[in-house]
């Protein structure tokens, strides 16, 4: 049987396939076009409603993905939809004229340290996740947090700087904005505020500054492991109220919330509030870190931040005893926390304060 290829003239029937002779026409058959457009139909509405469940687009016109898909924080274990943007450490006051401070419980991980040998303290606070419309009272640079900010990988943001900070960070052992170099429009001054207490930023001025220094804005921080469940209370690890002993108006409380799983931060005796929102400072888990420190000169003293010693974990209305561990040799090597068996601690999910204590 031979095949033969049709004639370049004639026009197939639609239903048939068979060519027409005579007047050319095209018969096509309703109910297989209805059926056709219908299986169309269905599939825009599938592709949509897949397209709905996995974006929502909120009235700023930013498109963020679906709840569930959200990545966590490495530091905190909350859902952060910049997780993978490179933490921003600031330095803060602690003095009492700079209460409250603007930013402070929007932090994902707040250090606090003696600087000065009658034990008046000071901030640094990471941001990873939240953005505060404003952030002070910022304030000098000290030795002893550059470690600290090198194990997280921060850009660390900071008004000048004791003179052994200033020399390391001139080095560029860290990726740092100064607001010496930038005051007036990175950072800038309010008024009614009394210097050296009145320096603000915040996070849009310090990462375009970031990026114009041609700094890495990736996040590499390899980050803590977190608990998926609470685990079960007994008498012997309660622990609903911890109490810092820094000096006078300085001392610290934190008191255990069951209602929202975190402890709430009291200062001098006053709730510590955050001037930006209102709201009381709270974390998940507070890190007692005990270690000690040395006498240098009239106005500072110098804290071992790498090395080990003893620490208390405080989550869960819980508390857990172990080891801190810094690799003396590696300035940005991660500052762990193990239990007594050796194993790193599991975190609660939430904010991180870690309380330094010197001897």
């Amino acid at each position: 049987m031979t095949l033969h290829e049709p004639h370049p003239n004639s026009i197939y029937d639609v239903h048939s396939g068979m060519p027409e002779s005579g007047k050319p026409k095209l018969k096509i058959n309703l109910n297989k076009a209805l059926i056709f457009l219908g299986v169309v139909v269905v599939g825009f509405i599938i592709i949509f409603i897949v397209w709905w469940n996995n974006e929502i687009v909120i009235n700023n016109g930013i498109s963020i993905t679906n709840r569930d898909e959200v990545t966590k924080s490495l530091i905190t274990g909350l859902d952060c939809v910049s997780a993978d943007s490179r933490p921003i450490a600031i330095m803060l006051a602690s003095d009492v004229e700079t209460r409250p401070l603007s930013g402070i419980s929007q932090a994902d991980m707040v250090f606090e340290m003696p600087v000065d040998p009658t034990g008046i303290t000071r901030f640094m606070a990471i941001f990873q996740c939240e953005k505060p419309k404003e952030i002070g009272s910022v304030r000098s640079a000290r030795n002893d947090f550059i470690p600290l900010v090198a194990g997280i990988g921060a850009v660390y943001a900071h008004w000048g700087g004791e003179h052994g900070a200033l020399e390391k960070l001139n080095s560029r052992v860290v990726d740092n904005v100064d607001a010496l170099k930038y005051e007036g429009e990175i950072f800038y001054r309010k008024s009614g505020i009394r210097p050296p207490h009145n320096g603000f930023t915040n996070l849009d001025l310090i990462t375009k500054t970031a990026q114009n220094l041609k700094y890495d804005l990736k996040n590499n921080f390899s980050g803590y492991p977190h608990q998926k469940d609470i685990p079960k209370k007994n008498l012997s690890n309660l622990a609903n109220q911890i109490n810092i002993s820094y000096p006078g108006r300085y001392a610290v409380g934190w008191t255990y919330d069951s209602e929202t799983n975190s402890y709430k931060r009291f200062r001098g005796g006053s709730a510590e509030n955050d001037k930006d929102n209102g709201q009381i400072v709270k974390a998940g888990v507070v890190v007692v870190m005990n270690t000690s420190s040395k006498f240098l000169r009239e106005q500072y003293i110098s804290v071992d931040v790498q090395g080990e010693g003893v620490v208390q974990i405080y989550q869960n209305g819980m508390v857990v005893n172990g080891k801190w561990s810094k690799d003396p040799l590696k300035l940005d090597s991660k500052l762990y926390f193990y239990d007594d068996s050796g194993k790193e601690i599991k975190l609660a999910p939430g904010k991180i304060w870690v309380e330094i204590v010197t001897q």
